[in-house]
């Protein structure tokens, strides 16, 4: 936020001012904050509040377009939920970077905007600007830009200016219109997982009621639009194409659903595996390692996209991208590439799976990192009943009940499985039982951060928080219970 309202180079100052006073001395928020707003005679009014005032910011946003006057409006209003101890919160200052987009994804020059009667310029050095940072400090008010054409599309909390939850008045024509057009990556990646959110709590309601599941063909094309811009960075590319999580979804749902919610995911993933085929194979193609391997950004970059086109490409479980999979398995010239491949396999069970699998170990079970994320593969598969395969690999050679970290890929694993942990038989759950008291009589540390996995059951439907409780009560009766887990299990059963 310091870099946003003050430039790189009012940041600069404010970083050479601060070294030249504190060099060597124990400082303080306070400390650095001065530096910044001396370096460069700043006024950050109530900025300190952020360090002080619990709470993150939900700040709503309406805007209005005067046709004739050519003005374009944007309305601010600003609350801070209360929290222990701090019932009544006072408005934030909050940074907010804001551009606007014309009808045709063309960025509008701003020249300027007026706020509380005063004329502020946003010009600079007669270059066009493009985007303006526009500091909201009280509960309500109103910026008003003048010579707008046309009315916008607004992008507003470019580059994620400020750490709040945004509430804006965009319709999902205007997100989608954003996905495919806005230069600004942040805002372009924040209207897809906005919109896949939407699509995804409207899928689950139709899978939750029967109703056939159809994915909106304006979701594919803005994806697709993204996957073909060479302009983009490609570790952006990679970031915007992959779907919220499934914990993500279940978190906003009133009662969380892992059975439709997995189903909806899934879902959409085969789909746009499916129509974007072509466009995914290029991805492919296009950005494999031509060289040796290098630690730099454009290379993680090319590899992290190769790697999320791979993983979609292999859901459609046909022979011949299959064979793609294994092709890029077999000739990786690096972990990252050739586990990518295995992941990418391993979502379909089968013999191909299995081998791989096997394969993999051979190669690798020397080095306990790499089984570890081998386990962890394993244990977090959304493969149907998964959680057998989970208890056999309790009796691996390479497992150690004794070895936290290991009980954290394995087991933790599992629990990082929505699908299976929550499975609706309680398997998961009965799973996750047994494991805690055995690991209590062995590290009661590691025994109590697995039953933390237990802590929202009353999140879930009925069935599955009966189940969930009797685990826990289970737990809690056990003779001889460590402190450590005994206060975990039973602060879960009373919350």
């Amino acid at each position: 936020m310091y870099k946003t309202l003050l430039g790189s180079q009012g940041f600069r100052k404010g970083m050479d001012l601060y070294f030249k006073r504190h060099d060597g001395q124990a400082v303080t928020c306070e400390d650095f904050f001065a530096a910044m707003r001396d370096a460069n005679d700043a006024d950050f009014a109530n900025f300190l509040l952020w360090y002080s005032q619990a709470g993150t910011p939900l700040v709503k946003v309406t805007s209005s377009y005067n046709a004739e006057a050519h003005t374009y409006s944007l309305k601010f209003s600003q609350e801070v939920p209360p929290t222990p101890g701090q019932p009544v919160k006072e408005p934030m200052f909050i940074p907010v970077a804001v551009g606007f987009l014309d009808s045709t994804g063309k960025e509008m020059p701003l020249s300027s905007v007026y706020h509380d009667g005063t004329l502020q310029s946003v010009v600079s050095n007669d270059q066009p600007t493009y985007t303006t940072v526009l500091r909201v400090t009280k509960k309500e008010e109103e910026f008003l830009f003048s010579d707008i054409s046309e009315k916008p599309i607004a992008s507003l909390l470019r580059g994620y200016s400020a750490p709040i939850r945004l509430d804006t008045d965009l319709t999902d024509s205007d997100l989608f219109f954003l996905l495919a057009h806005d230069s600004d990556e942040f805002n372009r990646w924040e209207a897809g997982q906005v919109l896949a959110r939407k699509l995804m709590l409207g899928l689950v309601a139709d899978f939750q009621q029967n109703r056939p599941l159809v994915l909106n063909p304006k979701f594919v094309h803005g994806l697709k639009s993204i996957l073909l811009d060479s302009s983009l960075d490609k570790e952006f590319i990679a970031k915007a194409i992959t779907l919220p999580g499934e914990g993500e979804i279940m978190d906003i749902m009133e009662v969380a659903d892992p059975d439709a919610v997995h189903a909806v995911r899934s879902f959409i993933r085969k789909q746009l595996a499916s129509e974007l085929r072509a466009e995914l194979l290029s991805t492919v193609e296009k950005n494999r390692s031509s060289e040796d391997y290098v630690f730099n950004h454009p290379n993680m970059a090319r590899r992290a996209l190769k790697n999320v086109a791979l993983g979609y490409l292999a859901l459609l479980d046909d022979p011949e991208l299959t064979e793609l999979a294994l092709h890029e398995y077999r000739t990786a010239a690096n972990m990252t590439e050739q586990f990518a491949a295995l992941a990418a396999i391993a979502q379909i069970p089968g013999k191909t799976r299995d081998d791989v699998l096997a394969d993999f170990y051979s190669k690798w079970q020397q080095d306990f990192l790499v089984v570890n994320k081998w386990f962890a593969l394993q244990a977090m598969a959304d493969i149907p009943q998964n959680v057998e395969n989970v208890r056999n690999l309790l009796n691996h050679p390479a497992f150690d009940l004794r070895n936290p970290n290991k009980v954290y890929s394995l087991i933790g694993g599992f629990c990082g499985s929505p699908v299976n942990f929550h499975a609706k038989d309680g398997s998961g759950y009965k799973f996750l039982g047994e494991m805690v008291v055995q690991l209590d009589k062995i590290n009661p540390q590691v025994a109590s951060r697995m039953v933390s996995a237990f802590s929202r059951w009353k999140r879930y439907d009925d069935t599955r928080k009966s189940l969930a409780k009797a685990q826990l009560e289970m737990i809690v009766a056990c003779n001889g219970l460590s402190e450590n887990v005994y206060e975990i299990a039973s602060k879960s059963l009373a919350a």
